[in-house]
């Protein structure tokens, strides 16, 4: 069997290098299908993401090839590094390659304008994960996202709640000196938790004159483990008060260099280090010193999105009028090394959806899908996997 998985992998990779070869500088493109039958047997669906490779990407291809597995519906990957240009490069690559929807972690909003268009104009469905485009900073796209009829709808977390939790999280430890790592200047997702950490450092600083914490300013990192690096010795030299620091995303990558940095310096468990995209190695990290707390566990967010646009090919999912669909996903949280190794035995050692179950998610109306993605949670996932 699984000798039969390798060939339809591999045939399926060497399609979509045809179809979606771009410079690799700007995108790179890859695909994963399934053997089921039926309506979808020919469908294509494409992901427009940061990266399928990182920590965190790589979670959510492994999630969205289960669920292409187990529908019959071949994913179209292309990676955009979260680069404007390569994003709005990357719908119409993937409106190319025939694709009947598409799903898309963009960068800022701006770009949902030129991607709305194009999907509008080609008649594929559209949908985003991770992002929501900003009522209030975004009025115009907002406005056109409500009215394009090839839009469906956004999955996100409520952004501004995690950099809240996040931020209280450090101040609850005494820190009182926070470095702020961001990835991508500009970026929505980045914007939100910002505000949140602002939002924790204003409530205390209000309410504890004589005792404030100071946030500074975000540098920007990239999404490499390398530009995670160079951010955080560059914060430590400049500043050699420094108590801690939030790696505020990025796929997890930029996270896995600060940690290193900082051991490199000899501050582990000196530095105290909250983040958002579980790493694979975070029990270590918590019980060493190296992590204080994360939240993550989100990477079913792309696969929500796909069932949406999935039901929209096929003709059961209505775009309501003058709006769209949205669903907004739980993030877990975690500070200890026990607390992980539970998140680990039922998201990391096996999917949080089986076959069965994926199947069974295709055929949700909306309203029943939106329920199921608000309940994903360690205990949610225990209880339909029982030992």
């Amino acid at each position: 069997m699984k000798k039969i998985i390798s060939a339809v992998l591999a045939g399926a990779m060497a399609l979509s290098m045809g179809a979606c070869g771009t410079p690799a500088s700007q995108t790179a493109a890859s695909t994963a299908g399934g053997s089921g039958g039926g309506a979808t047997k020919n469908m294509k669906i494409g992901v427009s993401i940061w990266s399928s490779t990182d920590v965190l990407g790589s979670a959510c291809k492994k999630m969205l090839d289960a669920a292409g597995s187990a529908l019959g519906v071949q994913l179209v990957y292309v990676n955009q590094g979260h680069e404007s240009a390569a994003v709005t490069n990357s719908i119409n690559t993937l409106v190319s390659a025939g694709c009947s929807g598409i799903i898309v972690c963009n960068s800022a909003d701006s770009e949902m304008t030129a991607a709305i268009n194009t999907c509008n104009q080609a008649l594929v469905y559209l949908a985003q994960f991770f992002r929501a485009i900003n009522k209030t900073k975004s009025p115009q796209v907002y406005s056109l996202a409500q009215s394009a009829p090839y839009y469906i709808g956004t999955v996100h977390e409520d952004e501004v709640e995690n950099g809240y939790n996040l931020a209280n999280i450090l101040i609850k430890k005494k820190c009182r000196d926070i470095a702020l790592e961001g990835w991508v200047a500009g970026d929505a997702t980045f914007l939100n938790r910002w505000e949140g950490y602002k939002k924790a450092v204003d409530e205390w600083n209000t309410a504890h004159p004589n005792d404030k914490v100071k946030l500074s300013d975000p540098q920007y990192a990239g999404t490499t483990a390398e530009g995670g690096a160079s951010v955080t010795k560059s914060f430590m030299n400049a500043d050699p008060n420094m108590d801690a620091i939030i790696p505020a995303g990025g796929g997890g990558d930029p996270l896995v260099g600060s940690i290193g940095a900082i051991k490199s310096a000899g501050k582990t468990g000196k530095i105290s280090v909250v983040s958002t995209d579980f790493l694979p190695d975070l029990g270590k990290q918590l019980e060493t010193g190296g992590m204080t707390a994360e939240s993550g566990g989100h990477y079913c967010d792309p696969l929500y999105a796909f069932m949406m646009v999935y039901n929209a090919v096929q003709g059961n999912y209505k775009k309501p009028a003058n709006s769209f669909d949205e669903i907004i996903n739980p993030y877990i949280y975690v500070s200890s090394a026990q607390e992980y190794q539970e998140y680990s035995k039922y998201f990391v050692d096996q999917l949080p959806y089986n076959t069965e179950e994926l199947k069974a998610m295709s055929k949700q109306s909306f309203e029943e899908l939106q329920k199921t993605a608000a309940a994903i949670s360690v205990k949610d996932v225990k209880s339909r996997h029982k030992d």
